[in-house]
């Protein structure tokens, strides 16, 4: 799950990591109200899941409370496109009002799981400001790395490690040592996947602040915070995926027009393989799941030709704990009551297979079997295309 900018640093500050002084506004009297209690001068940041945002207008700098109610009005309603959220953009509800500072540096602080190594990794740089993967491509000796053993947790000597590797000195050093330590001990008590801090500040007084915060989390993990779990905007996800969520459905959104409903992610994966490897491009990822049951089909299949970017279908199922029969009653149930004129082709396999494949065929409705999954993608790709 992701948060905004304004509630990662409310989560920091909980933790005692230090950001700039600053209030949320919905609307340009509170912005108002915000400046004159902070400013003069104050940053205006358009509160959105993306990155990238003073590219396109999401970030700018009031000189006094009359242009910062000004900008919020400009801001607030407006559609923010950026290099992360595609050409449709995303609605502005909301802006995040903070005092401007001096800026002396601009550093980077980020945490995230590393698979590979199986434990969680502080990686910091100097090039703060810029976005962290053209880092990773440009000059990757810029990025220090500290992994972290879950055995002994982040030690205070890896966090000088990375202060040192900065060239932080004196009492600046000692801040950025501290900061990163809370920084970790609010990754690892809130279960988070990932706390980006970009930039990281040092104003010219020295002091070590979060100008910027990026926190998500581990989904599985949210029943331990409640209060985390509130914060989710629903505004700022895909539709199809948070009506997928309702149901329990594994559903991502993507940008073909092949759509998928395949039981089991490894399942899945291969599918979306050999759909673009037939020179087609998946829709969607949809993992139905193992123990999944009549109704379940039924929302899934309802979720993905309400897609309107599928052209096509592919129903993958290999029937395991699952049974054809079920899911097959579940499609048919499905298509009658939407009448949908998306092309399907399914692929059944496994358990009560000749029933699914008899239900289906009985049930009056167009579908292209397929006995293979070469096959199958084989038939979708140019039901799609054309």
């Amino acid at each position: 799950m992701k948060i905004h900018e304004y509630q990662a640093k409310q989560i920091l500050n909980k933790h005692g990591v230090p950001t700039p002084q600053g209030e949320v506004a919905d609307n340009p009297s509170k912005a108002l109200e915000v400046t004159q209690k902070i400013g003069p001068k104050t940053v205006l940041k358009a509160q959105v899941h993306a990155g990238g945002r003073g590219k396109g207008g999401g970030i700018k700098l009031a000189g006094n409370p009359q242009e910062a109610e000004q900008i919020a009005k400009e801001m607030i309603g407006m559609t923010l496109v950026t290099p992360q959220t595609g050409p449709e953009g995303k609605k502005v509800r909301r802006i995040l009002v903070e005092e401007a500072l001096d800026i002396d540096k601009e550093l980077y602080i980020g945490i995230v799981i590393d698979r590979a190594k199986e434990a969680p990794v502080v990686m910091a740089s100097s090039q703060g400001g810029v976005e962290i993967e053209k880092v990773a491509a440009e000059t990757p000796e810029s990025i220090f790395k500290e992994y972290i053993n879950p055995a002994t947790g982040f030690l205070p000597f890896q966090a000088r490690n990375l202060a040192f590797k900065l060239a932080l000195e004196g009492d600046t050093f000692k801040q950025a040592v501290k900061f990163i330590m809370g920084l970790y001990k609010t990754f690892e008590a809130t279960d988070a996947s990932l706390a980006e801090i970009n930039p990281l500040l040092v104003t010219k007084q020295g002091n070590v602040l979060a100008l910027d915060a990026k926190m998500n989390f581990d989904d599985n993990a949210l029943p331990r915070h409640p209060d985390i779990k509130e914060m989710r905007d629903l505004d700022e996800e895909e539709p199809l995926e948070v009506e997928a969520s309702k149901f329990n459905l594994n559903y991502i959104k993507l940008d073909g027009n092949v759509g998928c409903m395949v039981n089991g992610a490894g399942l899945a994966m291969a599918t979306m393989d050999i759909i673009m490897h037939s020179g087609g491009m998946p829709a969607n990822f949809l993992d139905v799941g193992g123990g999944v049951s009549e109704e379940a089909v039924k929302n899934a299949f309802k979720i993905l030709v309400s897609d309107k970017d599928v052209k096509a279908a592919l129903i993958n199922i290999f029937g395991g704990i699952v049974r054809c029969d079920l899911v097959a009653k579940g499609i048919v149930k499905a298509a009658k009551e939407l009448k949908t004129n998306v092309p399907m082709v399914v692929r059944l396999e496994g358990t009560n297979v000749e029933e699914g494949k008899k239900i289906l065929e009985e049930s009056g409705l167009s579908f292209h079997s397929a006995g293979s999954m070469k096959e199958a993608a084989e038939k979708v790709v140019p039901l799609a295309q054309q």
